[in-house]
Formats: C-alpha cells, structure tokens, sequence
C-alpha cells in the first residue's frame, strides 16, 4: 500500500513497514498473517468477485516481501512473520474457492516467483514466468516443469516456426497484433493447428529424452505419452550450432507388441514401427536446418 491510501489510513496496525534502506520504504505490505486483516481481504475480493460476475482471478505479485517480513521479526523469532504470512496468505486462496467453488485462478508472481507446489494445488500458471520470446529458454523451461505439473503456460509473438514451436506448451498466450494484416497467418494457422493436434497429449506421462541443457550445439528433446489413449507426442528441437543433423530417441511407455502409426507433422508420408523398435533401438528424427525442430505423434494402429 502506498501512503494515504484507504487501508493506510483506516488501518495502520495491519500493514508491515519495510527497513529505512529498503527503496520505496514509505509503502506497506497487508499482512496476512494477521487474522482481521485476511478476513477483511476476504470479504473485500470476494465481493467484488460476485459483484462483477468474475470466474476467473488472477493474483500478480512483482515485489519482493522478504524484507518486510524481516523487519518486522524478533531478533529470537525471525522467520516467524513470513510463516504465518505464508499460512495466511493460503488460507485466503482457500476462502476464496470455499466461495467460489468454480472460479479458476491464475498466479503470477513477476513471473515463476510463487510456482511453489502448495501454490500450484490451488492455482495454474498462466505465465510461467517473465522471461519469454527465447527460444532455448522456453525449452528449458518446458522441460523442468512438466516434471511437476500438467499444465501451465507462457506467451509468445514468434513468426517463424522454431521458435514458436519452443514457446508452445500446455497453455499458448498469443501476443499477435491481429490488426496487422501482413503477419504469416497461414504459418501461423498451420502451428497453432499442430498445437491443437498435440495438445491432449501434455496431460499424459512426461519423459525427457536428452539431458537437460541450455548450450546452443545440442538437441533438446521429451516424450509426452497417453497409454490409456494409445498414442503420444515427441517435441525435438536442434539448436543453432548443432553439428549432428539427425537423433535417435529411445521412447518409453510403449507397448512393445504392438505397432504404432508414426508421423512428423512436417511430412506428409507415415511410418509404421513397432513399440518394441521404438523403445530398444530408438526413432530415429531428422532436422537439417539449424536451429530447426520436429514434432512427431505415434497413435496405436
């Protein structure tokens, strides 16, 4: 809260001071450790959720607490106030889908500061974090969250198909100028379609297939699979001064008698490969351009 604000002036017991040094140390931080003043947030959110028909609430947060929560601590007791901050600050999360049993809630904290697990039972990530455009730190991205979650999101305004594929995840924000009549819509029509296409396979079972890395002469690639739907999808991408025009990825979860319909999207022709084959020896991607990327899907025949 900024000075001579509302909660400022009614209510000065509620908010925590910052440290002299600390900039902007005239402003305060509501304390939601402190039960009125949740409570009072509580009902004050909750009533303009209901006033202005909102279902879905996106909550930012782009300061950095800790030194409030220090500043306000015991020399015998630090820690205590970020604790029952922390607490507070969940309990109300709760409240508020206690009222709104079907409201969604989007969390951003300057983007992937507050992706913590009990964050994210309550919350999905519509901005899984600031740093965006990129194209290996997309990927890298990608791939350490779906370690950890099914579902979360980033934008992206790339023209070009390596990097708008690097962007593309569970939840795709476009931030397109559709004023502007001279974007590639038929490029960018034909990704979003192959987005559409692979999309239902994010919520199946995750495997990376190579090692994680973010230097610029390697390839990057993972595994999202569905056995209970028979099918899946491999996201590879080789990176600008990658020497090597082709990998071969071990994939997992197959059925190893059966055969599976393989297909890049990029190519018209199919294959047919066992799961067996595509386990032991490995399905075998090419990309000749640098950087460049293939998406494949396998279906069970």
């Amino acid at each position: 809260m900024a000075p001579d604000t509302w909660l400022a002036t009614q209510h000065p017991e509620w908010l925590l001071k910052s440290s002299p040094q600390a900039a902007a140390s005239e402003n305060r931080l509501l304390d939601l450790g402190n039960p009125p003043a949740r409570q009072w947030l509580e009902n004050h959110v909750d009533g303009l959720i209901k006033a202005q028909g909102i279902d879905l609430y996106r909550q930012d947060y782009n300061i950095g607490p800790l030194d409030f929560w220090r500043n306000n601590d015991a020399a015998d007791r630090q820690g205590i106030t970020e604790i029952k901050y922390v607490i507070g600050y969940l309990a109300y999360w709760d409240e508020l889908r206690r009222r709104n049993p079907k409201m969604l809630i989007d969390s951003c904290a300057s983007g992937g500061h507050r992706n913590d697990l009990e964050t994210m039972r309550r919350a999905v990530p519509l901005l899984r974090s600031d740093y965006i455009f990129e194209p290996i730190g997309q990927q890298g991205h990608t791939y350490g969250f779906a370690f950890w979650l099914p579902y979360f999101g980033t934008g992206t305004k790339a023209l070009d198909t390596y990097t708008l594929r690097s962007s593309m995840c569970s939840g795709v924000i476009g931030a397109w100028d559709l004023r502007d009549k001279n974007l590639d819509y038929h490029l960018l029509r034909k990704l979003l379609g192959q987005w559409r296409e692979i999309s239902p396979e994010y919520y199946g079972d995750y495997y990376p297939l190579t090692p994680y890395s973010l230097t610029t002469d390697s390839w990057i690639a993972w595994q999202f699979n569905r056995p209970e739907a028979g099918r899946g999808a491999v996201q590879a991408y080789r990176r600008a001064d990658c020497v090597y025009e082709s990998a071969r990825f071990k994939l997992n979860g197959l059925e190893s008698g059966k055969t599976y319909i393989v297909r890049n999207l990029d190519e018209a022709a199919a294959q047919e490969i066992t799961g067996r084959e595509l386990m032991e020896k490995g399905l075998l991607v090419k990309v000749p351009e640098t950087p460049g990327s293939a998406w494949i899907t396998y279906t069970v025949r």
